[in-house]
């Protein structure tokens, strides 16, 4: 049947958008690398559903979701801080190392393998998520050096600084950090506080304008580090 099929067919437009978004990344054509990333995000989003509501479930289908995501939102973000490195104002002492600094980029690619591997085993993550997830990760970059790339290539900013906060993003992607689901259990505000104050918070974020997908991501993870912390 045709229709066992379409999730599949969502899930490579996902991979496909993944594979486009890096190879833009190479070129410093961040803006369409950004907007892959973006598509990609929606296909990934719907492929699941779509398996859902048609009964059409597989455990190939789960392996190839795995396999794209890694592409999309592992591979991509790597091609992206790649280019960056490329770009970055290097201090003095790294100038001979500026030909291969940005190589280790890279490590978010495995770091992102990693979350993934995790989060398909781990049970804990049915209805919250244990580290950033990888889509979050990938469009907080995405957004990031779109909407701020005067100010990452300037002299204000490194390749040192660059280093240490990719860094930075590569253990909230493994960290075991709780962060809240972003789906509503139905629309009332007792059972949805936090979804409603992050929303909230969202619409401040939009004067950012291109940087406004970062924001909304630092925030959604700061919110979660309040909660967990008031948990305890």
């Amino acid at each position: 049947m045709i229709k066992k099929h379409i999730p599949n067919s969502l899930t490579c437009c996902n991979l496909i958008c993944g594979c486009m978004a890096t190879g833009a990344a190479f070129h410093q054509h961040y803006v369409w690398a950004l907007l892959m990333i973006v598509a990609g995000a929606v296909f990934d989003f719907f492929d699941g559903m779509v398996a859902r509501l048609l009964g059409v479930s597989s455990p190939i289908g789960k392996e190839l979701d795995s396999l794209a995501d890694v592409v999309t939102f592992g591979v991509a973000p790597s091609a992206i801080i790649f280019g960056l490195f490329c770009e970055v104002h290097y201090p003095e002492l790294l100038m001979p190392l500026a030909g291969y600094i940005p190589y280790t980029a890279f490590l978010m690619a495995a770091f992102s393998a990693l979350r993934l591997a995790k989060f398909n085993l781990d049970e804990r993550q049915t209805s919250s998520f244990i580290g950033l997830p990888t889509p979050a990760n990938a469009l907080f970059w995405g957004s990031l050096v779109v909407g701020q790339h005067a100010f990452l290539v300037s002299l204000k900013f490194n390749a040192v600084f660059l280093f240490l906060f990719m860094l930075l993003s590569c253990m909230l992607l493994v960290a075991e950090v709780p962060l809240f689901s972003l789906k509503f259990k139905d629309l009332s505000w007792a059972h949805n506080k936090v979804q409603y104050i992050f929303l909230l918070g969202c619409l401040a974020c939009l004067p950012l304008g291109a940087s406004a997908l970062a924001g909304m991501i630092v925030w959604y993870v700061a919110l979660s580090l309040v909660i967990a912390r008031n948990k305890h």
